[in-house]
């Protein structure tokens, strides 16, 4: 996969393929998702610095695209998991998606997504790659994700209340990045993930907790 990605960009170059080859994620991602972001990630740090963050900002224009205020978001977002087209109609239908600028490496990337019909992961291995990212710059990504989108208000003094608790603790001084998602299917609450840990204050996670206690007690 990362010989793909890489390949294709630097068109066989013996230099570029030692490049790659000293270059390693930052951390491990799991999952195929994760696997592109890294193939990507070492293929777009393999040719230079300036290249990843031409990736990042491509990666960053593609999440926009797709966020539920853009403006053809329904569009692409049926374009990237319509299951009636085929991986070759999709590869030539991606300027839609990534632009007609984009670096090589993220067409590359989302060539090989599309070839492999993969493409409907497109926003899971874009996240990937940020986590990534947050890795290089030597942050702690902390995703804070709520039922329905909180006010800025509410964000800052979630945010700032996360900064002062065992958050800050865990991230061993490094600088916190916050994120926040949304996902109706929490029902409410909140569940703040970071690193390889999880809290759970959502109405769905306390309905599973209660669920798990009355079988218990059965």
């Amino acid at each position: 996969m990362v010989a793909r990605i890489f390949s294709k960009a630097l068109q066989q170059s013996t230099r570029g393929y030692a490049s790659q080859a000293a270059v390693k994620p930052p951390i491990l991602l799991n999952g195929l998702p994760g696997k592109y972001a890294s193939s990507a990630y070492v293929a777009a740090l393999g040719k230079s610095e300036r290249t990843l963050q031409a990736v990042e900002k491509d990666l960053q224009a593609v999440q926009a695209n797709l966020g539920p205020n853009a403006k053809d978001a329904a569009k692409l977002q049926t374009f990237i998991s319509n299951p009636t087209l085929s991986n070759k109609d999709k590869v030539a239908g991606l300027e839609q998606l990534i632009g007609n600028k984009s670096d090589t490496i993220t067409r590359n990337l989302f060539e090989v997504l599309a070839e492999n019909g993969r493409l409907g992961d497109a926003e899971k291995v874009v996240e990937e790659f940020f986590r990534l990212m947050a890795a290089h710059r030597g942050e702690v990504e902390v995703t804070i994700t709520s039922a329905a989108p909180l006010d800025k208000s509410h964000s800052q003094r979630l945010e700032q209340a996360l900064s002062s608790s065992g958050v800050a603790k865990a991230s061993g001084g490094q600088k916190i990045k916050f994120n926040h998602k949304v996902n109706p299917s929490i029902q409410g609450g909140l569940v703040v993930d970071f690193g390889d840990r999880s809290v759970d204050l959502s109405v769905a996670g306390k309905v599973r907790r209660l669920n798990a206690l009355l079988q218990e007690s059965v």
